[in-house]
């Protein structure tokens, strides 16, 4: 009986863990007095800060990004025409406002699209997230 609840205890635990992405930050919009849907993520080595956007349908958004230290370049790239979300900047230590207004429910992918030579690309690196549009 000990044993059995030993091994339950450990499948609730590994279930769980198994369910949840590491790395995965994710971050909800809120809309201003404005009614802009304000965002603001950090670029850096091989990484956005948060990296799941979740925003409503047909609300305009500011995305406030910036890159984090380094002499690594880096840029912000959605293309996703369809959902009204289509944009590519280089990041810098500057903050950079990019304003769109997402049309379509969905989840759309956005990435980094330097390379170096030979190497791995950033994208493969795991610099690149999510936008989730909602009702």
């Amino acid at each position: 009986m000990q044993t059995l609840k030993i091994l339950l205890l450990f499948l609730a635990i590994f279930s769980t863990a198994a369910a949840e992405e590491p790395g995965k930050k994710v971050f909800t919009a809120a809309a201003g007095p404005d009614g802009v849907q304000q965002v603001s993520m950090t670029g850096g080595e091989y990484f956005f800060d948060p990296n799941y956007i979740i925003v409503k349908v047909n609300v305009p958004v500011a995305l406030a990004v910036r890159k984090e230290g380094g002499v690594v370049p880096h840029d912000i790239v959605m293309n996703s025409p369809e959902a009204g979300m289509n944009f590519k900047e280089p990041l810098g230590k500057d903050t950079k406002i990019i304003r769109f207004t997402p049309t379509k429910t969905g989840k759309y992918p956005f990435t980094c699209t330097q390379k170096f030579l030979f190497f791995r690309s950033h994208e493969a690196r795991g610099m690149k997230g999510t936008i989730e549009v909602v009702e």
